[in-house]
């Protein structure tokens, strides 16, 4: 196979190195932390201690979930389920919505807390895209005056 530049930084994203994982460890979250969130001490000392010593002490699935509280506080878990050896995990921002109209953020893994983060990620991804859309929208500003009703009720 010949050596593809595009190939080796797809396989390097952080989704791939944690879909290749088998089990979370404190190297894997801190990257994956460093690579998609920059520095956690912009957050607030008491969460990025708080996370530190989640993940320092091995509560990998309540590191995930307090990292998606931290960093996407208007997401949240719509469906976590465990089917055929795979966790299922779905992050949405309209969780009373009904699924099919709801967009979601998916991931799935053997073990939980990597399947919550590739969710997580996923959302990241979904965000982002969705700030630069709103921004470039035209934003049509209010007109002066009174509104008024223009329906012919006779």
């Amino acid at each position: 196979m010949l050596f593809d530049p595009k190939f080796q930084h797809c396989v390097d994203r952080p989704e791939a190195r944690l879909g290749r994982a088998r089990t979370p460890t404190p190297e894997l979250m801190s990257a994956v932390i460093a690579e998609t969130c920059g520095p956690l001490s912009a957050r607030g000392e008491a969460a990025t201690l708080h996370i530190r010593q989640l993940i320092e002490s091995g509560a990998w699935t309540d590191a995930a979930l307090a990292l998606v509280q931290l960093e996407l506080p208007q997401w949240r878990f719509r469906r976590i389920v465990y089917e055929d050896g795979e966790w299922h995990c779905s992050l949405s921002r309209e969780p009373q919505l009904p699924p099919d109209l709801d967009d979601v953020a998916d991931g799935r893994h053997e073990a939980l807390p990597l399947a919550m983060l590739i969710a997580f990620l996923q959302a990241r991804r979904d965000a982002a895209v969705g700030a630069v859309d709103a921004a470039a929208k035209p934003r049509v500003g209010s007109p002066g005056g009174d509104p008024v009703c223009c329906d012919n009720f006779a």
